[in-house]
């Protein structure tokens, strides 16, 4: 139990160096004097080496043992955040901050696979619901975070010194909590190496595309293009080489059982919308009115404090004999269209009091829709499955974040556009009756198109939030755990199922 604990605050710690450098990144690149441009890389490289490290971040640590994989991970993340804001060069700095993604990339699959392994059938779901706070109280978290620092203790640096703490008291826990195992030698020639040489590349150029796809305009981008081809190309060899593999990093064959193929799917578009709750209120009040993410932070803090309880209370509910777990996600999948709907009804005169309607029903249908996914998804899962499941999941879960990411910045800048040419065009019949100057006028049909957008993303986020409800709805019915299971007796395989 305390090295699960640590695995979890080494996952928690992955969760904020994400999120926290990302947000801080305007201060970071004032404070080192890069361009806007040239600073963007910072996000994309931890991106890219997060995203790569979760398929193969089981398999590593299987063949390692999970204690050592752990505690080499947490170190390269600690001595890695020591160094990295004394780094003034921007070429290395993207380097380091690449193999710093793949170190805390590989933790928080570690969690889930840790959850699987260690916990028998009664208490699983309380794992569970630490690994779901990894998407529900991380991001929210972070915008408190990013505002103390560059705000409140007036220091950058901390944006990256953060971990370190975090990353000590995870390592004492896994040493002295998990057990020593030897190295798996056998295991290295027998690995699918040829498929980690394409996944590895593949992934990396998604990534890029994903990320920077917004800014640089996609198709129109010569290297947008490029990697999003190379990319899907070296993925699909990938994938291929991992179905036909004797011994695969990720099994996808059992992707067809309908819980997992239909989970993982449901699980992708949930991580879109929840882009609801962190990506658009940020996006309203940081360039429209002005706030700093300190000002921010308790916008973020109504979704994130509440998962400490909220988490573990879904897990209790769905211990219950009479519970559906495909009614709770459904419940919760409700609460947060209410919310996205409640948010379309956004105005330029919004300030942080009109999204607490918004982002309360966010904290109670986060909890709701992420745990009982991962309950349904989990359960038709053999304990020696695991690793393979978590690979899946979090591999999932890492596109899932970025394709979100760009769908709604594409979709604010596509209707932002829209929205600017219509108002345009009724100023224009309107002879100006507001007697304004032109870059008076123009600035404030940019403010009211760049509102419209994000009511129109809310809006589209809401729709997809109940689209997904019948989805949802032809899950398998999975009855909830037996809680006596708990006897020395019962086999960890017969549990497995619930």
């Amino acid at each position: 139990m305390a090295g699960l604990v640590g695995i979890f605050i080494a996952a928690m710690m992955a969760g904020l160096n994400t999120r926290v450098g990302a947000l801080a990144l305007a201060d970071v690149r004032g404070a080192l004097g890069f361009g806007l441009d040239d600073a963007s890389w910072l996000t994309t490289a931890y991106s890219a080496g997060e995203l790569i490290a979760m398929p193969f971040a089981a398999w590593f640590a299987i063949t390692l043992s999970l204690r050592r994989f752990e505690l080499w991970m947490l170190g390269s993340c600690a001595l890695l955040a020591v160094i990295l804001p004394f780094i003034h060069d921007l070429n290395l700095l993207l380097t380091l901050r690449f193999v710093q993604g793949i170190a805390c990339g590989t933790t928080i699959p570690l969690l889930m696979m840790a959850a699987l392994k260690f916990l028998p059938a009664p208490i699983r779901l309380y794992g569970l619901a630490l690994y779901a706070m990894t998407a529900t109280f991380a991001p929210n978290l972070s915008i408190w975070l990013a505002g103390y620092w560059t705000d409140g203790l007036f220091d950058w640096r901390w944006v990256y010194w953060q971990i370190i703490p975090l990353a000590l008291i995870a390592g004492l826990l896994v040493g002295w909590g998990l057990p020593r195992e030897p190295i798996q030698i056998a295991r290295f020639g027998q690995a699918n190496w040829s498929g980690m040489a394409c996944g590895v590349p593949a992934l990396g150029l998604i990534t890029v595309a994903l990320d920077q796809g917004v800014r640089l305009d996609w198709f129109h981008s010569p290297l947008i293009t490029l990697s999003l081809v190379a990319g899907l190309a070296l993925l699909a060899v990938y994938l291929l080489t991992e179905w036909y593999h004797p011994s695969p990093f990720i099994k996808l064959q059992i992707l067809g059982r309908r819980n997992l193929g239909l989970g993982c799917t449901l699980f992708f578009c949930l991580l879109v919308v929840l882009m609801s709750s962190s990506l658009l209120p940020a996006s309203f009040l940081g360039p429209l009115q002005n706030y700093r993410p300190l000002q921010m932070a308790s916008i973020g803090l109504i979704v994130a404090l509440p998962q400490l309880v909220l988490g573990p209370v879904v897990a209790l509910l769905l211990y219950q004999k009479w519970i559906d777990a495909r009614l709770v996600f459904a419940l919760g999948l409700l609460l947060i269209a209410l919310a996205c709907f409640c948010g379309a009804q956004l105005t330029s005169d919004w300030n942080r009091e009109q999204f607490v309607v918004v982002q309360t029903l966010q904290a109670f249908g986060q909890p709701m829709a992420v745990v009982s996914m991962l309950f349904l998804v989990t359960s038709v899962v053999q304990p020696p499955e695991g690793p393979y499941v978590s690979g899946t999941i979090n591999t999932l879960r890492a596109f899932g974040s970025l394709a979100g990411a760009a769908v709604v910045g594409q979709l604010m800048t596509v209707r932002g556009r829209f929205h600017g040419e219509m108002l345009l065009d009724h100023a224009a019949l309107t002879d100006n009756a507001l007697a304004l100057e032109p870059s008076q006028l123009m600035d404030l049909i940019g403010q009211q198109s760049q509102v419209l957008s994000i009511a129109d993303a809310y809006r589209v986020l809401g729709i997809l939030a109940l689209v997904l409800i019948p989805l949802v709805l032809r899950l398998t019915y999975i009855p909830a755990p037996d809680v006596r299971a708990a006897s020395p007796s019962t086999s960890p395989s017969s549990s497995s199922h619930g």
